[in-house]
């Protein structure tokens, strides 16, 4: 598969040709993830906001092409590996979707055996009472009508399982196909050169909190010396 050439100032994967982009533009990285989130970045689930205009957008995508992931990211680049890190928490947080998906799948599934065996006895009970008591009253209308309502109710209850194996199961299916292309979609940043060379020290979730205060102090001062006319 062909692919589109590197743009300057971006890091990451490689865009196939023809392919389907989506395309987001945050200030910070730690904007994508959950901020309460106190799993390690490459753990960390993205924050809804972010999840829900990914997902929704994708769902905009023409099936037949290939799909990437384009973040507009307002600072300029920081560390060599932040791109792989990124792709790799993305990945990994669809990638647990799509295992989400695939169990609810298997619960649905589980819940409609059920619920037709129970459907099943229930409307075959239903056959057998309402026979009996027609049987017991006799020739008659009002013994039509209440073997015609024994076996409606047991019909009703025909109505869940019916509904799980007809229904319930392709919308999940769905979101499950999708989910999955999601989580191996190629992942590009393209950054903002004009920002502040330091800004991603303040911006990466894994730099110790000393270093990004060092950071802000020798950035604090070297501007105090830019504004310091000389004597």
């Amino acid at each position: 598969m062909t692919t589109a050439p590197h743009p300057p100032g971006s890091a990451g994967d490689a865009l196939p040709q023809r392919c389907a982009v989506i395309e987001i533009r945050v200030s910070e990285l730690r904007q994508l993830f959950n901020a309460i989130d106190p799993s390690p970045f490459r753990e960390r689930d993205l924050d809804p906001r972010a999840e829900q205009f990914i997902v929704e957008w994708a769902s905009d995508l023409p099936p037949d092409r290939p799909w990437g992931l384009v973040v507009h990211l307002d600072r300029p680049a920081g560390r060599a590996d932040e791109a792989e890190a990124l792709r790799e928490a993305i990945h990994e947080y669809f990638g647990q979707r799509v295992v989400a998906c695939r169990r609810r799948l298997r619960e649905l599934f589980h819940r409609g055996r059920i619920s037709l065996v129970i459907a099943l006895a229930f409307l075959t009970a239903s056959t057998v009472v309402g026979d009996a008591v027609a049987d017991y009253l006799g020739d008659g209308r009002f013994s039509e009508v209440i073997r015609e309502g024994f076996l409606i109710g047991g019909w009703v209850a025909m109505w869940r399982p019916l509904e799980v194996f007809l229904y319930d199961w392709w919308p999940i299916r769905a979101e499950g196909r999708l989910l999955q292309r999601l989580s191996t979609m190629p992942v590009r940043i393209e950054y903002k050169e004009t920002a502040s060379t330091d800004a991603w020290r303040a911006d990466w979730p894994e730099v110790p909190a000393a270093e990004v205060a060092r950071s802000a102090l020798t950035t604090g001062a070297h501007h105090q010396r830019r504004a310091t006319p000389p004597t």
